[in-house]
């Protein structure tokens, strides 16, 4: 099987020739230029030939137009500090304006993208990471944005209307530029944060704007980040996997596939597992995620991006336990 025809299998359940697997890490610095990042990811992808890429930015791509300011100050999943916000007050949220997507930063990244696919010898699927609305409020106002959401919530409405406006066209400009679909990052789905009555006002609605601005994509994964998700809520939307922190946090990569239609995407602990164990203690992992899935409707990766440092022979390690070569996978 091809790339494409493996992961068209795993989505709907069918047979494989072995589970897909992927993983991807953040570049920083690299990530502040469209060309090093296009050539950052094209090495990460050249080396370990996963069965699809995904274009991680730093999550500042999606405001920095907005005049937001951050610094990478050594964080090993390489993510940048937010030093300046744009929004100081709840007023300020009715003076956020719309973006050109083709400008700017995020112009940039479209280009960044282009680059990638281009680079790709081999038509390897490619997936563009977005940050969802309620994700974007949060890095133009900081936890403020949790007050707004409560005391000042037509406010935060009038600036996520304008968020996913420019979201949902910047998705709608990647799936033109060649990406065969969207990592949707949703960073608030959890109840440590929103309850369900919440986040179905202010995430659901706009969330599902920005899908539908993608929907000529053929491959979409959700990404439910943090402890205690929102799960059942989520897991109708429409997209064909579901990435999330399965081995620290419910549910189950098993109970996980029951309640959604797609894939689920997971099975190893990025810190504890990948970065810190012996490649035989992650083969067992895979093979335990193999066993709660029977290998259907299964992606094996990790719970969200991997640490900057994840030794070589780990990734190898999980790639031989999901039964590709992992000196040569198959195109």
């Amino acid at each position: 099987m091809n790339k494409r025809e493996r992961l068209q299998a795993a989505i709907v359940g069918e047979a494989v020739d072995r589970p897909p697997v992927a993983f991807w890490r953040h570049f920083p610095g690299d990530d502040q230029d469209p060309q090093a990042l296009a050539q950052a990811t094209l090495a990460f992808q050249k080396r370990y030939n996963f069965d699809f890429v995904k274009v991680t930015p730093s999550s500042a791509f999606s405001v920095e137009h907005w005049g937001v300011e951050t610094v990478w100050r050594g964080n090993q999943e390489g993510t940048r500090e937010y030093i300046r916000r744009r929004i100081q007050t709840p007023q300020d949220w009715r003076e956020l304006e719309s973006l050109d997507v083709h400008q700017g930063v995020l112009g940039g990244q479209l280009r960044c993208l282009r680059l990638v696919k281009e680079g790709l010898e081999d038509k390897t699927p490619v997936l563009q990471t977005i940050f969802n609305p309620l994700a974007v409020a949060r890095y133009l106002r900081g936890e403020a944005f949790l007050v707004d959401l409560r005391r000042n919530p037509e406010e935060l409405r009038t600036g996520l209307e304008t968020i996913a406006d420019t979201v949902a066209r910047f998705a709608e400009a990647a799936i033109e530029e060649g990406a065969d679909g969207i990592f949707l990052a949703v960073q608030q789905a959890s109840y440590r944060i929103l309850n369900e009555a919440e986040y179905r006002e202010f995430g659901v609605p706009y969330d599902r704007r920005v899908l539908e601005a993608a929907s000529r994509g053929w491959f979409h994964l959700l990404h439910l980040h943090g402890e205690d998700v929102l799960f059942e809520l989520l897991a109708d939307y429409p997209v064909q996997a579901i990435n999330w922190h399965d081995r620290s946090t419910p549910p189950s990569l098993a109970e996980g596939k029951r309640l959604s239609r797609g894939a689920v995407v997971g099975g190893l602990r990025q810190w504890e597992t990948l970065l810190q164990d012996t490649p035989e203690q992650v083969r067992a992992e895979v093979r335990e995620a193999l066993a709660q899935t029977g290998g259907r409707r299964y992606m094996v990766g990790a719970g969200c991006v991997i640490p900057l440092t994840t030794p070589e022979r780990n990734l190898r390690a999980a790639i031989e336990a999901a039964g590709a070569d992992p000196g040569s996978f198959s195109s």
